[in-house]
């Protein structure tokens, strides 16, 4: 059982800690048996995320992902509980958590900036279970510079007509649903782009591409060729694409920082175990003071890492507004962290660590993409770096005019 001293702090409410034990429960029942599934193929991976989504539903868990008002749990989306729920998840299986924050994320934009027709016609089914969401936002060009998609939409009469192409998107291919950002104005930059909804079964969209990556998810590159949409589908007002991307990720950063909390406890109480195991020259390596520097660090930086993360989740769910700052200090920090703890956890089992199929091999190649999606660590230092030298600027300015 993971260290759990965490759920006290008081960044949390009971209910949060209600939450935390009874999710962990109904995982150990429904997610731990799938937990060693891996697929290596196409269908494989896609049978295992609806199955998935399909026992997330059947716990009410999805209601999680969506507001209150439209099938969900509360009025707002609540970030401590999705933390909650995805360190949880990440602890069992990595695709447990993609599926679980997919329907989030991917619908994220419709319950921020949806208008009631499309809420209704859309977040229902996603917690439910019915539909699966996804993001639509990196292009092969523009990864982490949004700004420069090329992808374009013209307005033609009640439609848009959308034209060009989407890569590495997760859950391309598996959805039912996409947020489409798109450019739709003669503006340059970010003030050109919009969002739209688009169906999978719209006309001229096409998915091209599956993706082969290390730890198997369901990724594809989407194409789109004379995509008809209704305007109905615009989300927010023409040109506030990159205002929703932002927002949307702002409410989600912080949970990916939860994700890799999950991973990194699960490297840590396999090193435990296996330190306590394994014997080496007469003894068990725990009684070896470098076994237990490692021990040590990890400990001290999942702790660091939590605190970063359930900081930056409290602050979102209490004050509301823009997280730009805090959520990227918890994703940069919990993510990179995850990645050392994991590694010295495979150090700590030796040979058998980078054994396919044990635990902290599979976890070794789950943590390395957290710290590029959803901004990958470079662009969260400058982010960091910005926001601090925008503070400094302000109050020398605020000095000057006294």
């Amino acid at each position: 059982m993971p260290e759990q001293t965490y759920l006290n702090w008081p960044f949390l409410e009971d209910r949060h800690r209600e939450l935390a034990v009874e999710f962990r429960c109904w995982a150990d029942r429904e997610i731990a048996p799938l937990s060693e599934k891996e697929p290596k193929d196409d269908a494989g991976l896609d049978d295992l995320a609806r199955e998935l989504v399909k026992r997330l539903a059947a716990g009410d868990w999805l209601q999680y992902s969506v507001p209150s008002p439209w099938g969900g749990k509360y009025e707002t989306l609540d970030v401590r509980a999705l933390c909650l729920m995805r360190e949880t998840l990440a602890q069992y299986s990595g695709m447990a958590d993609f599926s679980f924050v997919m329907q989030g994320l991917g619908s994220g934009p419709i319950s921020l900036f949806g208008s009631e027709e499309i809420r209704r016609k859309y977040l229902p089914d996603v917690a439910a279970g019915k539909r699966i969401a996804a993001f639509a936002l990196s292009e092969i060009d523009s990864g982490s510079d949004v700004a420069a998609m090329t992808s374009n939409a013209r307005l033609d009469g009640d439609h848009y007509v959308l034209n060009g192409a989407k890569t590495l998107i997760s859950n391309g291919g598996l959805a039912d649903q996409y947020v489409v950002f798109c450019r739709t104005e003669d503006a340059p930059g970010a003030r050109g782009l919009s969002a739209l909804v688009v169906d999978a079964d719209t006309v001229g969209f096409d998915v091209t591409e599956r993706f082969d990556v290390i730890a198997p998810h369901p990724l594809g590159r989407l194409q789109f060729t004379d995509c008809r949409v209704p305007t109905a589908n615009l989300l927010g007002n023409r040109g506030d694409g990159f205002k929703i991307a932002m927002s949307s990720l702002d409410v989600f950063r912080s949970t990916v920082g939860a994700a890799a909390l999950g991973f990194a406890r699960r490297a840590h109480d396999e090193a435990l175990a296996q330190a306590r195991r394994r014997i080496s020259f007469g003894k068990p390596i725990a009684d070896y003071q470098l076994i237990q520097e490692k021990l040590a660090d990890a400990a001290m930086k999942i702790d660091a890492a939590a605190l970063l993360v359930y900081r930056s989740a409290w602050t979102k769910d209490t004050q509301g507004g823009r997280l730009t700052r805090e959520a990227a200090m918890a994703k940069l920090y919990a993510t990179e962290m995850a990645q050392e703890v994991i590694d010295q956890a495979v150090q700590v089992w030796g040979g058998m660590g980078v054994v396919v199929g044990s635990t902290v091999e599979r976890l070794y190649r789950e943590i390395r993409a957290l710290r590029i999606y959803e901004g990958t660590s470079e662009i969260q230092k400058l982010i960091i770096a910005g926001e601090a030298l925008s503070a400094t600027e302000a109050e020398e300015t605020a000095k000057a005019a006294e």
